[in-house]
Parts: structure tokens; sequence; C-alpha cells
């Protein structure tokens, strides 16, 4: 009787099967072991050609002392150093003292772009308020620097050494618009305090905003950066700059693989501008802008939630003209699209003063092309400190509508809730808790000037506008209010 209960054929690739997993398991610890001992591809060559150009900046700063009056400024040199606790406890017990004037010394990072000039690009952060700023050199040379200009808004200075002194070696920008997200990217800098330090990474995000301007566009990566990398450069594997290493997210204030780095489209522009004129020239339109959210869209009739809102026009302005209006949707300037508000600015900042382009933009519901020519943002921004809403008539009735109680905007209104006497419209007096216009922050005092995109001067204008677009399906009302100073929002409210 065959013991055997499978057929001989079966039995036979059973074991050649057998034999192929066990030559197969033999063989997979050897090529594992093989690609571990080698691990990836080595940047030695790529960073000995660089760490020469990237140097340690070193500032100085001579601050009052204390009489008594409280702590001494303790030294930041170098930050995050492992004797951090020992100046804390140093100074910590020194207050009360009376001191005099000392210095106070801080470092960062930087890189050369100019080797015949002498210029060498840093943070602004890094050199701001410096009494005497030096640049360190990777073989131990020093030379001191004078500050070239500096833009607190993209956190960028340049700086300028004494070529005759030293030969110099620079590097080069490349084009941070081609990073994708997982590329290699290396940082070189001095965290620290440890000058020359090499850490490789990759790219993690990009169009990252983290709050700190009014540009932020950063690109973020794993490569660590610590305390003293700022103002080093980020490098793509072909040697170029495409990043300049700015921020980390950090509750320790060591690197946690939370870096942000100012890419080199937008780093490049404002060093051109500083080394030219020793400031900025950024485009200005003139407006204030809010995101369009869903409920704008709809109110809006828009398809979908896109663009930036103009919520005012600034007075004295380059659309003071009219040709741009409170409640446009700017979805398209000078041939970039604008997908949210947050793009615009930067587009517009990017463009030349006094150049002309075509601004895209929806006005109730139509989309049409104007032509703008740009001022400029430093010469406006007094402007738009000053800058107050347009006046229009006054009403004489009173009433009550979405949880706000809205009367005219007579002398007795303005004087009770100190309305600027170039604000017209209808005025809200009271809002009642937990009604649509309370979940929309609305509050007493605030004036209504528009209801989708319509002037209004009187409550029962409100009312009417209101019902119209109860009338048309609309299930919110889009409100453009200005503040007691004349300071333009937009808000919708539902009005189930």
């Amino acid at each position: 009787m065959n013991r055997n209960p499978l057929a001989p054929g079966l039995r036979k690739t059973m074991v050649a099967a057998a034999a192929a997993l066990l030559v197969g398991a033999a063989a997979v610890p050897s090529s594992v072991g093989v690609a571990h001992a080698r691990g990836p591809e080595s940047v030695a060559d790529l960073a000995e050609g660089l760490v020469e150009a990237v140097v340690n900046i070193s500032t100085s700063q001579t601050v009052k002392g204390s009489e008594g009056e409280g702590a001494v400024p303790m030294p930041e040199v170098p930050e995050g150093s492992p004797f951090q606790e020992f100046f804390d406890d140093y100074f910590n017990n020194r207050q009360g003292q009376d001191q005099g004037p000392r210095k106070v010394q801080s470092l960062g990072s930087g890189f050369v772009v100019d080797a015949d000039q002498g210029i060498v690009v840093t943070n602004n952060h890094v050199i701001a308020d410096a009494d005497e700023i030096e640049v360190n050199f990777s073989d131990g040379s020093k030379l001191k620097a004078e500050l070239v200009g500096k833009d607190t808004k993209t956190d960028l200075a340049v700086l300028k050494v004494d070529p005759k002194l030293k030969k110099l070696k620079a590097v080069n920008f490349g084009d941070s618009d081609k990073m994708r997200i997982g590329d290699w990217v290396m940082a070189i800098g001095n965290p620290f305090g440890l000058g020359g330090t090499v850490t490789l990474g990759i790219v993690s995000a990009r169009d990252r905003d983290i709050n700190t301007g009014p540009y932020d566009d950063f690109i973020q990566t794993d490569a660590a950066i610590n305390r003293g990398n700022s103002g080093g450069p980020l490098f793509n594997m072909e040697g170029e700059v495409v990043g300049i290493n700015t921020a980390i997210i950090s509750p320790t204030g060591g690197s946690i693989g939370l870096g942000f780095s100012i890419p080199s489209r937008l780093a490049v522009g404002v060093i051109d501008q500083l080394r030219q004129f020793g400031e900025t020239r950024r485009g200005w339109l003139g407006v204030r802008i809010q995101p369009v959210t869903d409920e704008i869209a709809e109110s809006l009739g828009m398809k979908s939630a896109k663009g930036a809102l103009v919520a005012g026009v600034i007075k004295g302005g380059p659309v003071d003209n009219g040709v741009v209006q409170p409640g446009d949707v700017i979805t398209k300037f000078d041939g970039r699209d604008v997908n949210d508000m947050r793009d615009l600015p930067r587009v517009v900042a990017e463009t030349p003063v006094g150049k002309a382009v075509d601004v895209v933009i929806v006005r109730k519901g139509v989309e049409q092309t104007v032509k703008v020519t740009l001022g400029r943002l430093e010469d406006g921004e007094k402007l738009a400190e000053t800058e107050q809403g347009k006046p229009s008539d006054t009403a004489l009735t009173s009433t009550d509508v979405l949880g706000m109680k809205i009367a005219e905007l007579n002398d007795d209104a303005r004087s009770n809730f100190e309305i600027a006497p170039d604000v017209s419209g209808v005025v809200v007096t009271e809002v009642a808790p937990g009604s649509a216009a309370a979940e929309r922050g609305i509050v007493a005092g605030e004036v209504i000037t528009e209801i989708a995109q319509e002037s209004v001067s009187s409550p029962q204008q409100v009312l009417d506008r209101i019902k119209s677009l109860k009338e048309q399906g609309r299930k919110n009302a889009l409100l453009m209010l200005a503040s007691k100073s004349g300071e333009l929002r937009f808000v919708t409210i539902r009005m189930d």
C-alpha cells in the first residue's frame, strides 16, 4: 500500500520548491547584509566642495546695564549651548546688582554668494540690532562685515566683507520650484556654535505657512536644523542653494525634524534689491484682503472657494480709482493664478513697482479683467495705517434682523459708539447671544455698509436685501462691516 498520499509527480514538484526556498533563504541574508553595509550613497564630495563657502556670523551688541531694577541681559553665545543652565543661574543670581554696559553676543550662519564683491547672505534676525558683525570662515580666518541691507518681512540680510583681505569661494542659487517632496537636501551651518556642520535630509513639504510673516512660503525639511543654523544654506544634490534655513518648530529648541527654509525663488529677488538699493522695493496693489470661504463663495455665486476677497481699498492707493472695489474676488494677477488669499501678497510683492498688469476679478458673479499700475509697498504702508471707509448716506428707521438690532447712524449713535465721522451705513446696536450674528463675531458699534455687494444706508434697505436673497434661494448673506474706525471686513451670516 502506498503510504504517501501525494502522487509521485506532485511530490517531486514540492521537493523542488522546498529546495528553492532553502536556497532563497540562504541567499537573502547575504544580499541584505551587503545592502546594509553599503548604506546610502555618500555626499562627502559634495559637502567638501561647499563647506568653504558657508560661514559663521558672530555679532555683538552693547546693552545698558541695570541699576538694581532687574535682571542683566544674558549673553546668547552660543544659542542652545550646553552651558545655557550655567549662564541662567549666574545671571539670574545677579539680579538687583548694579551693572554697567556690557556686550551681548550671538552666533548664526551665512554663505558667500559673490566672491568678487564679498557679498554674504544671512537671516535678518541673526544680525538684528548688532553693533559689530564678524564673518568667520572654515579655515579659522575672520573678517569684519558691514550691513548692506535687510528685510524684516522675509527675514533676510545682505552683508559685505572686503574681498581683498581673503580669497573667497561663493555658491550659486538653484531653482527651488524644481524641488519635489522627497528630494534629498543638505544643510550646512553653525548649530550650537559648532561650525561647519553638515546634515542630510529630504524635502518634507513645500509652500508652508508658519505665520512668521506676510510672505511665508517655506520649504520644510527633516535635515537637522538647530539653533545657530539660521541663515545657512540648504543645498540640492547639485550643490545649488535652494533655501535659506530660517526657523524650526521644537518644544526643546533642538531639531525634531521640522525645519523651514526660505525658498530661493523668493530670496533671490529680495537679495538683488538689497544689493542694489539697500532696501526692498515691492509692488503694492493697495487693498486689504481676506480668504474666500465656502460660505462667501456661495453668497457670491462662485462655483468654488478660491482667490482673494477684497475687503477694502486703501485711500490714495493704486486702485483708489474704482478699478478694483470691495467685494471683488481676485483670481489671477499678472498671469499667475491666485488660488487662496496668501498667494496674492507674494505675487504682488514680486512684481516691479510701476508695472501695469492685468488682474482677473469676479464682481457680482461676473469674471472680468482690469488693468492696474502698481505702486510701491513701502510708500503705501502709512496710508494703510490711516485709511478710512468710504462715506454713504444715512437713514431714519431701526429694526431687528438676523439676531441684530440695527439703527440709523445718526449723530447720537455715532457719539455713543465713538464711530469715525467718515464711516456711514447702518449701525449695529445690539447682538443677541447665540445668534447667527454672534457666531460670526459681530459686535455692537460695527456698521453694515453692504449686503451681497450692494450698499445699504437704512435698516429698511437691510431688510429688503435679506428678503431678496431668501427669495433667490440663498442660504447665507454676505455682509461688509466697518469697524468704529472704518476698517472693513466681510462676514457671511446664515439666514435660516
